[in-house]
């Protein structure tokens, strides 16, 4: 595999803070509770694989996109959400995956070592379905299982939609459909990611020992990166996009024939359960699990039952 690029040594140092860079939405969460994490023992607790693989940079077909794999076992392809990196996947929760899969974390479209692969404006669901596709097929993938969390399930669906052949099975965690009949999804403005404790209790609600562990988790990662403001717009107005229906393969899904978990915090306040029931009833077949008294960080707030019906429905 291609030798790992050099990143900043400190997380600490003379770098910009999280939320000057409009991190959605574990940046309010990052300037808030960084101190209390580090105080709590941030590197103690966890395995050291997912913090110690390589990032790796491959070149596909839709341009550079860099990655990290661990694991043994078949393959899980996680896709994350907007304004995020693939340091924002809790080390604990990679090395368990990774126990029984293969597992790849990658950043998307125009985010670290990952190419742009379109002008801001017009960044779509679609075009970085189509990225992803490509580095399946330059890591020879094949068919993963595919786990994606808030706009990584909606480019999931879209590559399920677009290359079903590359899909073995699907895990859409606190996403939306792409029908135009879901309702409209509460985006952090810049306004909201200057407060806070507003996002910290939209992601880990009625329980911030869960936010101070996942931070605790996610800042043992050695340095780290962030996308660009300009970048984190163009998500926002991908998202909305295709919440509205307006990406091709949005509509689509009701023709998928991908087994299909879809799966959320009862108490997610970006997305809601009245979503949640409708992207299931979209896809034929799917499978709905919520977990109580969760919020849109619900697959890291109650892990382990979330990666117990993971490893149950990848079989």
């Amino acid at each position: 595999m291609p030798a790992r690029t050099a990143r900043p040594a400190s997380r600490f140092g003379s770098m910009p803070t999280r939320a000057e860079r409009m991190r959605f939405p574990v940046s309010c969460m990052l300037t808030v509770c960084c101190a209390a994490a580090a105080l709590a023992g941030c590197g103690q607790g966890s395995s050291p694989n997912a913090l110690t693989a390589p990032i790796q940079v491959v070149r596909t077909s839709a341009g550079t996109v860099a990655y990290r794999e661990l694991g043994s076992g078949p393959p899980l392809l996680l896709i994350t959400s907007a304004g995020l990196t693939m340091d924002d996947w809790p080390p604990s929760f990679i090395d368990t995956l990774a126990a029984h899969h293969t597992v790849v974390f990658f950043d998307n479209a125009g985010v670290g070592r990952t190419s742009a692969v379109s002008a801001p404006d017009s960044l779509s669901i679609t075009a970085m379905a189509s990225q992803t596709s490509a580095l399946i097929s330059a890591l020879r993938l094949r068919r993963p299982a595919v786990l994606g969390w808030s706009m990584g399930g909606m480019i999931a669906q879209d590559l399920a939609v677009s290359h079903p052949a590359q899909v073995s099975r699907l895990i859409l965690a606190a996403t939306a459909a792409g029908t135009g009949k879901a309702r409209p999804i509460p985006q952090p403005t810049v306004t909201e990611f200057r407060n806070p404790p507003k996002v910290v209790a939209g992601l880990f609600p009625e329980n911030q020992a869960a936010a101070r562990a996942y931070l605790s988790d996610i800042l043992q990662y050695p340095g780290f990166y962030a996308e660009s403001a300009a970048t984190y717009h163009s998500q926002y107005l991908a998202v909305q996009r295709w919440v509205a229906g307006q990406d091709a393969a949005g509509p689509l899904v009701r023709d998928l024939r991908v087994p299909t978990l879809v799966a959320d915090g009862t108490l997610d306040q970006f997305i809601g359960t009245a979503n949640d029931r409708l992207l299931a009833s979209s896809v034929p077949g799917a499978k709905l699990l919520l977990f109580a008294d969760a919020g849109h960080a619900f697959l890291f707030q109650d892990a382990t039952r979330f990666i117990r019906a993971v490893e149950t429905f990848t079989g």
